[in-house]
């Protein structure tokens, strides 16, 4: 795609953006546009939402924890210094700019630019000629109250927005913002990926030590730890918790293998590696148990199988 050094992109980003026929901007305009946001799924941070977040430039706002913007970053072969590393903000988002011209025909192409548009009235072409004008000015907008975190969302109409808590969590961000009595619905979910990785078994064995002080239940037994997730899933439950959320790279199913499952938990506890049936029928009866748990409470379940994700060998 051949673009002049500047280019204004209001010709593509405008109202009826992919909307190509009159039933398409009716459905949208009439109907779609006018309702709130619901977000079941995602990763913003309860603190930053709760002391209403000043960031300090589009970096902050855009690229950090960005695995969509990262993997593209990669791709196009940036240096890890410039995606994760410590170099600074402005030239993190240069690099990034000078790969959103590759990135056409791809979601983050149109995103960037409906974002620079919408939210901050930018309406020049982003690429790595154009970085620093835009990078200056959004950054300069970034500083005003309208475009604080909270002031964001409202803009945006988020009406609920679940984020995504270890059960390890106490939680106290949300409590604290439902406090102050909030027209946006900040809610938990309950995401326990580390309560069966037990890939690295030193990690697992800490995790498990972190999940006897958070729960109060000396896990001595697969039992136990079955009681300690219990335990948590209620004090999510008491915090207005009502979805889980798992990621997984398939779902495991074991339920032929007849392994001792206490043998299993001790090995685990002792920081002994597990065979790889082992480990699938470990994930198996945790899973198994916690969608119990979760049904019993009327819960919805989450399931994200199959995701790549810092698909970067090297690292």
């Amino acid at each position: 795609m051949a673009v002049d050094k500047v280019v204004a992109t209001e010709n593509f980003i405008h109202q009826d953006f992919l909307l190509q026929t009159d039933f398409a901007r009716k459905l949208y305009h009439d109907y779609a546009a006018p309702l709130p946001i619901i977000d079941y799924h995602n990763h913003l941070s309860p603190q930053k939402i709760t002391e209403n977040h000043r960031f300090g430039n589009i970096t902050q706002a855009w690229l950090e924890g960005d695995h969509y913007k990262w993997r593209a970053m990669r791709t196009c072969g940036i240096r890890e210094k410039y995606i994760t590393g410590d170099t600074s903000d402005e030239e993190k988002f240069v690099k990034w700019a000078g790969v959103v011209p590759k990135t056409i025909r791809n979601p983050l192409f149109h995103w960037s630019h409906l974002e620079l548009n919408r939210y901050f009235g930018i309406q020049t072409y982003l690429n790595g000629d154009t970085a620093k004008e835009i990078y200056l000015q959004s950054t300069e907008i970034l500083q005003q109250p309208t475009h604080r975190t909270q002031a964001l969302m409202s803009m945006m109409n988020v009406e609920v927005a679940c984020t995504t808590d270890d059960p390890l969590e106490n939680l106290e961000y949300h409590q604290a913002f439902r406090k102050e009595k909030n027209d946006l619905l900040l809610l938990p979910a309950f995401r326990p990926d580390k309560a069966y990785a037990v890939e690295d078994p030193v990690a697992y064995f800490e995790y498990l030590q972190a999940l006897e002080n958070i729960s109060g239940i000396a896990l001595n037994t697969f039992a136990d730890l079955l009681a300690a997730l219990d335990n948590r899933i209620d004090y999510f439950h008491r915090n207005h918790c009502r979805l889980s959320d798992h990621g997984l790279e398939f779902m495991p199913y074991a339920g032929g293998h007849g392994f001792d499952i206490e043998q299993i938990f001790q090995k685990l506890w002792n920081q002994q590696a597990l065979f790889q049936d082992e480990a699938s029928f470990f994930k198996y009866e945790v899973l198994k148990h916690l969608c119990k748990s979760y049904h019993k409470h009327g819960w919805v379940q989450q399931f994200h199988l199959g995701a790549l994700r810092n698909t970067n060998q090297r690292m």
